[in-house]
């Protein structure tokens, strides 16, 4: 049996810098919470995490992009150039806001996030927009075969249940709320699982499903980025992941199949990203139940953050306190101004 060719790999450990453009797209993002203004924050949190990461010294390509968010071009569309261009060849995948709705009405559960991994080691699945997921932790990870993405959810819950050593009706489902999931949550229900229903955010529920003490299992149709983000996260914590395309529309379908993509094919997380060289980033905007929100006392900043590490299965929660320079100060509050005409 040929070996697989080996990815290169980074030169030295990235992730705090990593945390660092979570950090500061989660700063500049937070100071519009509960606006209502979705356009100005995702445009203050995309240009904020494109300038962050243009800081680290990867030379880095933007693998699943926020083309279609803001309604416009923007500097982490797919395909796009990030890093200072002098380290290592790598995949990025980004959210700057995963729960832009929530941000923008100050509910909980707005994260920034961030996933990196050597060059051609993620699945790319675009032009897909939609994918249907099914995420557990280590416990139920065995417990996972590609029938639970077409079998009923009583089924697939039954599965979850006997291998966690709970009752169906013990067990903590995430669904997002949509029209979509509307026979979904019903069958839950009948069942009688807990099911925690979120407008937005799956990208944080797929923390949360991998989290000790969160919930048992997400399920349902999200983000393709925030399923190769989730990959990212259960590739460092040892979960278990099915996914597979769910094209919304027949013209996402027929640019699915243009692009030589099969949308029956079921992935798990080892086929959205190869190898163990991964790296993860977190940082909360709004609480969350992982993540305390960005707190501002003047020039003084505190951030809360996570960085995964898949090659050493660390898990780092890091709380930092940023003070701002009178210049710094003066110009982002000038810019908030100026935003707020």
């Amino acid at each position: 049996m040929s070996e697989s060719p080996q990815l290169p790999r980074p030169s030295r450990n990235i992730g705090l810098d990593l945390v660092r453009v979570t950090e500061i797209t989660a700063i500049r993002a937070g100071r519009w919470i509960g606006s209502g203004r979705r356009d100005r924050a995702h445009e203050a949190a995309t240009q904020a995490m494109s300038e962050a990461l243009n800081e680290v010294d990867i030379d880095g390509r933007i693998v699943i992009g926020e083309e279609g968010r803001l309604g416009q071009s923007s500097p982490l569309d797919t395909g796009q150039p990030v890093g200072s261009g002098h380290g290592a060849p790598m995949d990025v995948v980004v959210d700057p806001i995963d729960g832009t709705w929530l941000l923008i009405r100050g509910f909980p559960g707005a994260v920034s996030l961030v996933g990196v991994a050597p060059r051609g080691s993620m699945h790319s699945l675009a032009p897909g927009v939609y994918m249907e997921k099914l995420i557990v932790g280590p416990a139920a990870a065995a417990a996972l075969v590609p029938q639970c993405l077409d079998a009923p959810a009583a089924w697939t819950l039954a599965l979850i249940a006997r291998a966690k050593k709970k009752e169906v009706r013990d067990l903590a489902v995430f669904v997002l709320d949509r029209p979509r999931h509307h026979d979904l949550i019903e069958e839950i229900r009948a069942i009688g699982s807990r099911i925690v229903l979120r407008n937005e955010g799956d990208g944080e529920g797929a923390l949360n499903a991998l989290t000790p003490g969160g919930v048992d299992v997400l399920m349902g149709i999200g983000g393709v980025s925030e399923g190769i983000i989730a990959a990212c996260v259960v590739k460092a914590l040892g979960g278990g992941m099915l996914a597979r395309l769910a094209p919304q529309s027949e013209t996402e379908l027929a640019a699915i199949r243009a692009a030589g993509l099969d949308p029956q094919r079921i992935y798990t997380a080892d086929d959205l990203v190869q190898g163990d060289e991964v790296f993860f980033a977190a940082t909360g905007i709004t609480e969350s139940a992982l993540l305390h929100s960005v707190q501002y006392h003047g020039r003084r900043v505190r951030t809360h953050s996570l960085l995964l590490r898949s090659e050493t299965r660390t898990r780092r929660f890091i709380r930092m306190e940023y003070w701002l320079s009178e210049e710094e100060h003066a110009e982002e509050l000038r810019d908030w101004r100026a935003a707020n005409r």
